[in-house]
């Protein structure tokens, strides 16, 4: 925590302590540096890093396990820590004025759901992997090939990368990686999915696996999140159970109810998260649901369609009445066919989910209508925030 958020904290009207002292502590989004309940992975993930760690590459691993295990959260923190240490001693030894022939393995994390096309994935890796920007412009797969093999092989580099969310029906399988680094034998990767490891066609080496959290320690993460991201005494711990039960060992969705919670707890006026307020935020995160990330990191003009979808009451509409209504905001800048065109891919992928609307005569097929398939408090209250954060920055700049 910075000085400018302790000073905020204190500019309140009265004296009592605002209910959310850091949308971020409770957010899904947000990896904390230290994640908890994973300390056996961990130690399982370290053994197998452990040549990387005396100038030797570990063969490529596949880590899996269901949405909300905590495989990002780990894999995050761990390779953020990993790569610190090796630029401070690579550091070390170009200063010292001893000779030293030692090159340090490299360590870098790429998260498929932040690409857009196969050759932006392996762009963005081969960019995590190198020191300096990699143009993106005038080149094309070939190319991206040729610097791979040019800046590790020819040079004895060596490091390893984390893909994450590969198999997602936005991202690209694990082939697409192996292919692309499998010439150099200078770099090894560890894929991050949710399917198990038999069904994916890739020379997958080793596996480690995630389950599911157990319900204590789920209570554990959210216990830990609350002390940093609310008031005292502003949720029950009963409460937290119950959030806890009703996750099944998803810590996604559990953070993302504690969130909503608290969204409409502090809209409220509140000062504690009662029980109803709980039972409403569970109600907002539908299961099963697209993780918030996949829904943040989706295209800006289709999260805004998203954004205007969740205000208007599309109980009984038809996919392209929707569309219709929402092609008169005059903030989207949209035709109602490329509207139509969004609900139909975001319904294919997910984020959405078709099903049938009213009749609405007595002849032919029901139309369909669509739901959102996602954390629909924590999408509204962080898709605003960020709106008001970019207008703040273009008013400064």
């Amino acid at each position: 925590m910075n000085i400018e958020e302790r000073i905020a904290r204190r500019r309140r009207p009265d004296d009592a302590p605002r209910l959310v002292q850091d949308y971020d502590a409770l957010s899904p989004t947000v990896h904390l540096r230290d994640p908890d309940g994973r300390g056996s992975v961990l130690e399982q993930l370290l053994d197998h890093l452990e040549p990387a760690l005396n100038d030797d590459l570990p063969p490529n691993c596949y880590v899996w396990g269901p949405k909300g295990a905590g495989k990002s959260a780990l894999l995050t923190a761990l390779f953020s820590e990993l790569s610190r240490t090796s630029r401070e001693l690579s550091s070390g030894i170009h200063t010292s004025t001893r000779v030293a022939d030692r090159v340090m393995t490299g360590f870098a994390y790429v998260d498929a759901r932040e690409t857009r096309s196969e050759f932006g994935l392996l762009h963005a890796i081969l960019d995590a992997l190198l020191e300096g920007h990699v143009p993106k412009q005038g080149i094309g797969r070939e190319r991206l090939g040729e610097l791979l093999y040019d800046r590790f092989f020819e040079t004895g580099r060596r490091a390893v990368v984390v893909v994450d969310h590969l198999g997602e029906p936005e991202t690209y399988p694990i082939t697409v990686i192996e292919s692309f680094l499998e010439s150099t034998g200078s770099v090894s990767w560890i894929a991050v999915g949710h399917t198990p490891p038999a069904e994916h066609d890739a020379g997958i080496e080793t596996t480690v696996e995630l389950p599911a959290y157990q319900r204590y320690v789920l209570v554990d993460i959210l216990t830990s999140r609350v002390s940093q991201g609310l008031s005292r005494h502003a949720i029950s711990h009963e409460q937290l159970r119950r959030i806890a039960g009703w996750a099944e060992g998803d810590a996604h969705d559990a953070l993302a109810v504690l969130f909503g919670a608290a969204v409409l707890a502090s809209e409220a006026g509140g000062r504690t998260i009662e029980p109803e307020t709980v039972t409403t935020a569970m109600e907002a995160v539908p299961r099963p649901n697209a993780a918030i990330s996949r829904v943040l990191a989706l295209p800006a003009n289709r999260q805004r369609v998203l954004r205007k979808l969740l205000d208007l009451d599309t109980t009984e509409k038809p996919i392209g009445r929707t569309a219709e209504t929402l092609s008169k905001d005059e903030s989207l800048g949209l035709s109602t066919a490329t509207i139509t065109r969004y609900l139909y891919e975001l319904a294919e992928v997910g984020v959405l989910e078709r099903v049938k609307a009213k009749r609405t005569a007595d002849l032919g097929r029901p139309p369909s209508r669509v739901e959102p398939r996602f954390p629909t408090l924590v999408f509204r209250r962080t898709f605003d925030a960020h709106s008001v954060e970019d207008r703040e920055s273009r008013r400064r700049s």
